[in-house]
């Protein structure tokens, strides 16, 4: 089924990346460049996701989620980051419904994930085949 996701990510080729991936996926998507412009779009419209950065210009990833936690507490987010001094914050987050994925991810690693986000949300059942991998029905 699919979703509105919002992406906050600055570098433009992981936002395009995401974005692309995702709406490949027939995901609605709407892809911005900071925590501020994602806090305005969630001011004005609904998602089922939020993928983040952590490290952005303006409001960084962590504070766009403490944000989420007042306008959208039961939105799940999808935490990125690259950098391992800012691994740790993004874990310390236990108040949120809240994943970490590590830059750089695949592809089909980064939409499992976000698809396994979604199911969970949806309270769908996840299943595990022989291979021990994760997939959602």
């Amino acid at each position: 089924m699919a979703a509105r996701i919002l992406i906050a990510e600055d570098d433009a080729a992981v936002r395009a990346f995401a974005a692309r991936a995702l709406t490949f996926k027939k995901h609605e998507v709407v892809a911005v460049e900071d925590g501020l412009q994602a806090v305005a779009a969630l001011k004005k419209e609904s998602f089922d996701l939020l993928v983040t950065d952590v490290v952005m210009p303006g409001l960084d990833g962590i504070g766009l989620c403490e944000k989420v936690r007042e306008l959208c507490p039961d939105m799940p987010v999808l935490v990125m980051t690259g950098y391992a001094a800012e691994y740790q914050r993004a874990y310390n987050l236990e108040h949120i419904d809240h994943e970490v994925i590590i830059k750089p991810f695949t592809l089909q690693g980064f939409c499992r994930r976000v698809q396994g986000m979604l199911s969970a949300a949806r309270g769908e059942p996840e299943t595990t085949p022989p291979n021990g991998e994760r997939h959602y029905a």
